[in-house]
């Protein structure tokens, strides 16, 4: 007989408001901003619900909708970020490959003053609310933290790194002065902003130090879960040799990562802890599936240490990883075919 697991559905205001206090560390009587997009509504309405319902002064501001293509900030948004009339943002859009530069500005914009917390969210659907990557309770938020704070302890003083998988993968790069760092809980002391969902231990690993096999066979970034696996080889960090069954796959990831000299190097190296996130969401949610590593080409700046300026960053998703950690003469296994260790 089947024995099917028990999944907790939560009210989508529920999980917001989760999402706004164990994540973004909100207290009551602070002041928050909700910025969506007609088409995003009502996953707008349920973060406004959840910050009303902790006693936050909560602000609602809604885009313009239609087919238009957005590219400057509106003004009703500059002059409330530079008025500082509020503690956390959260700006949730449509998802956009066109609309990623006005995404980066709104970014650029809110973490240029380094005093506000900014949740945002491309691309989220109201399921990641009640079933998928975002519908944490309050216990699980503080479990995923728990986890987070393990494995970061674990990865303290690293220095290079080694990942194997059944699928044929066998990577090595070095670490060396890049901290690890997680998007679970808010960072006050580097005041980053982060995406929602979270469920990452990541960091920038050092540009021309990736070398092996990478056989991604989960999910792309900007493409989504794939059938056929992609696998690259890389040297001196620079992704050199692409290989698959799909020629299609194969053609966009080699157009995404040929749009400058950098976009081929090494920006990425994440472990996925999120029980909750599912492979058939979007990328934003598929890249914390617990049990995966991915590792992204590309930009990586905003990344402790990180050098690669490129102008795009693509991630690819791995099945059962067993990651090797080098600290300085002794090797640890800190991941062991997708399990933590």
């Amino acid at each position: 007989m089947a024995i099917l697991a028990l999944v907790t559905i939560l009210e989508p205001s529920e999980a917001a408001k989760n999402a706004i206090k164990y994540v973004l560390d909100a207290a009551p009587n602070e002041r928050l901003a909700v910025v969506c997009d007609a088409e995003s509504l009502p996953v707008g309405r349920a973060f406004v619900d959840g910050g009303l319902s902790q006693a936050l002064w909560t602000r609602f501001v809604v885009l313009d909708g239609g087919e238009r293509v957005r590219t400057e900030i509106p003004r009703e948004v500059s002059d409330m970020v530079v008025s500082g009339s509020s503690d956390i943002y959260i700006t949730i859009f449509r998802e956009s490959v066109n609309e990623t530069p006005f995404r980066v500005k709104i970014i650029n914009l809110i973490n240029r003053y380094k005093k506000y917390r900014l949740g945002h969210c491309p691309g989220i659907s109201m399921d990641m609310l009640t079933h998928g990557a975002l519908a944490l309770s309050a216990e699980e938020h503080v479990e995923l933290q728990s986890s987070a704070r393990k494995l970061l302890a674990s990865l303290l003083g690293a220095k290079s790194v080694r990942v194997t998988s059944p699928n044929g993968t066998d990577i090595s790069f070095s670490v060396e002065g890049r901290d690890f760092f997680t998007d679970t809980k808010y960072d006050w002391k580097r005041f980053k902003w982060l995406n929602l969902p979270t469920g990452e231990v990541m960091a920038g690993p050092v540009e021309n130090s990736l070398n092996g096999t990478l056989v991604c066979d989960l999910a792309v970034g900007g493409i989504g879960p794939i059938s056929s696996p992609i696998t690259i080889t890389a040297r001196n960090g620079r992704a050199e040799k692409f290989e698959s069954s799909d020629a299609s796959l194969r053609e966009r990831v080699e157009s995404a990562l040929g749009i400058d000299p950098m976009a081929r190097h090494v920006g990425e190296f994440a472990f996925g802890l999120n029980h909750r996130a599912r492979l058939s969401a979007n990328f934003l949610e598929a890249e914390k599936y617990g049990g995966t590593i991915h590792v992204a080409f590309g930009n990586n700046e905003d990344y402790p240490g990180g050098m690669n300026n490129s102008a795009t960053h693509m991630d690819f998703l791995v099945s059962k990883p067993t990651v090797e950690v080098n600290c300085g003469g002794a090797t640890l296994t800190v991941m062991r075919e997708g399990r933590l260790a």
